[in-house]
């Protein structure tokens, strides 16, 4: 069984024909590192024996050549290491989007909002450092690690055997260090800056409640704890780094003494020179620097460990219980052309279970529904008013009635059995306007056109001279009237009215109004009302109204009142018993 943390970071590196140019850009910086010391080195000793200068004149040339190879092939290096990376970011953002689009909303809706965007944002990004802190870095310090050490083997077979033991000695001390050190901070950096998020976005998306019942000090302060128990794990996390690059540059010291002490014999002896014992004296020394990108690779890898596995519990691995999959080969869909008949009989529903709840889901006898064995049906262009009390079962029936949550028993649009259609095409049908719409931060154009993005700016003003908005966009300085964030700068009617103007474009052919009076104020409730249900009866739509308050009963054709999940009696269209008063 495949581990979905380690798939998503496999999924981090890029393929190796984009990403080959970064690693050997990578070896090229490193090892141009090495090869300018040990030239630099040889230079100085050799320059001090005063030769002619024409026996300089190669290793000036390699210093200055490596001197400028290090820093292009650096930039090189990162500049095409970040370029796969981010290319690669993007495919995992799309991945997750496509993962969650099949349960969203209902499926993610355990998931706090500033989590899940901290997964999707920052726990993405924590991804691009596997490739470029992680496999980059090790591959390209494995080969000029290797390549040096064998170089100074060829020379001084006993230097290259010291340096290659403090190597394996201090990159095995630093990462034995660095474990002990992060293990915890490294588990907790990612799920903490997670949770403040969550706070931060909690706390100004309530920030007037909070104010008005004097308890925003109380949010204030558990962004700060949150904050600051981040700081420390953060802290924790650099001093560890910190601590492994000052242990790999001490190892470097211990190097440069150990592969002195094995070529002084050689020196004596003869068998090497002064300007080649000056260059394995230091040598060493950019090992080290080689070496230190090792323990800073395993730190990066594991804390993007810990981010691959928010990433991957973002969505659900499976579809959770309540949620509706789309069929293999999906039925054809009724014809759109006219609103469907809608009938349902003996439908059960619940929502998704949570982590607390357990396994949820509805049981054989109906327990554990939301909705439990409803039978109702609603005529072609019929109006429709669904009544009850809060938590009745009013907001599960407008989302079994988009696909949105999965059902028991049947339901069928227009002699079609609903599980049998892809659920987008049962979203094509069947339109929903919830009780709090979204609204973008944009104008009003902008949350319109994308409902239907060939419509010109006549038809937006139509429709929204249907939804009693025209004068008002008119007084705003027509469609490019910002709105606001969450469409703060315009009334809970307005929202409303946009959200309804919106559904019209899509023109679906069953529209849902869920609540559409729960942000206004009684005395305009019914105004809203009377001019939502006259807008949409005039495109021959089905309407099917959900409300708590008291409706005029002269805006709809019939009424249900649906409790603890159930209908008393068999409503069905045009039968006088079904109607209730």
């Amino acid at each position: 069984m495949s581990d979905p943390a380690r798939d998503i970071l496999r999924r981090a590196i890029p393929n190796w024909r984009r990403f080959a140019p970064a690693v050997l850009f990578g070896i090229g910086s490193a090892g141009s590192s090495v090869v300018l010391l040990a030239c630099s080195a040889w230079l100085i000793a050799r320059a001090d024996e005063q030769p002619p200068v024409l026996y300089l004149s190669m290793a000036i040339v390699g210093v200055r050549a490596f001197a400028l190879g290090r820093s292009v092939f650096r930039y090189l290096e990162r500049l095409s290491g970040h370029d796969a990376s981010f290319r690669q970011l993007a495919a995992i953002r799309s991945d997750v989007f496509e993962r969650m689009l099949p349960v969203a909303p209902d499926g993610i809706a355990s998931v706090r909002r500033g989590d899940l965007l901290d997964r999707f944002v920052s726990d993405v990004d924590e991804l691009q450092n596997v490739p470029l802190r992680a496999v980059q870095p090790l591959v390209s310090a494995a080969i000029v690690l290797a390549a040096a050490v064998v170089g100074i083997g060829f020379i001084a077979p006993q230097s290259a055997l010291a340096v290659l033991v403090c190597l394996v000695v201090g990159i095995g001390g630093a990462l034995l260090v660095q474990q002990r050190a992060l293990a915890r901070a490294e588990r907790t950096t990612a799920p903490l800056r997670g949770e403040l998020q969550a706070a931060v976005v909690e706390y100004v998306q309530t920030l007037d409640v909070l104010v008005a019942f004097d308890a925003a000090a109380v949010g204030r302060r558990r962004i700060d704890e949150l904050g600051d128990r981040y700081a420390r794990a953060t802290r924790t996390r650099a001093a560890a780094t910190g601590v492994a690059a000052a242990a790999m540059s001490t190892i470097g010291g211990f190097a440069v003494a150990a592969s002195l002490a094995a070529a002084v014999p050689l020196l004596h002896d003869g068998r090497i020179d002064g300007p080649t014992f000056a260059m394995l004296c230091l040598v060493p020394l950019a090992i080290a620097e080689v070496a230190t990108a090792v323990p800073l690779a395993a730190s990066s890898l594991r804390l993007a460990r810990a981010s691959a596995t928010r990433v991957a519990s973002a969505v659900p691995d499976t579809v959770p219980a309540g949620i509706p999959l789309a069929p293999v080969a999906p039925a054809a869909p009724p014809a759109s052309d006219r609103p469907p008949m809608i009938e349902l009989r003996g439908v059960r529903a619940s929502w998704p279970p949570t982590a607390a709840d357990g396994a949820g889901g509805v049981t054989a006898d109906g327990t554990g529904a939301a909705l439990d064995r409803v039978d109702l049906t609603i005529a072609p262009g019929e109006r429709l008013l669904v009544r009850g009390g809060s938590g009745a079962g009013k907001t599960t029936l407008a989302h079994v009635l988009v696909r949105f949550l999965d059902y028991a028993g049947s339901y069928r649009l227009g002699g079609v059995e609903a599980s049998t259609l892809d659920p987008a095409e049962v979203r094509g049908l069947v339109g929903l306007v919830e009780q709090r719409p979204w609204l973008f931060d944009e104008d009003v154009r902008q949350n319109l056109i994308f409902a239907r993005d060939t419509a010109s700016d006549d038809e937006l003003l139509e429709v929204l001279g249907r939804v009693g908005l025209r004068d008002w966009v008119d007084e705003r300085g027509g469609l490019g009237a910002k709105v606001g964030e969450r469409g703060a700068l315009v009334s809970g009617g307005q929202a409303q009215r946009i959200a309804l103007a919106r559904a019209m474009l899509a023109r679906f052919p069953v529209l849902v109004l869920d609540e559409p009076t729960a942000s206004v104020d009684p005395a305009h409730a019914d105004a809203l009302l009377r001019d939502l249900t006259d807008a949409a009866t005039r495109t021959g739509c089905s309407v099917v109204l959900i409300s708590h308050a008291p409706v005029d009963r002269s805006l709809v054709d019939r009424v249900v009142t649906i409790e603890h999940g159930r209908l008393p009696a068999f409503p069905s269209a045009g039968v006088p018993g079904g109607a209730q008063p």
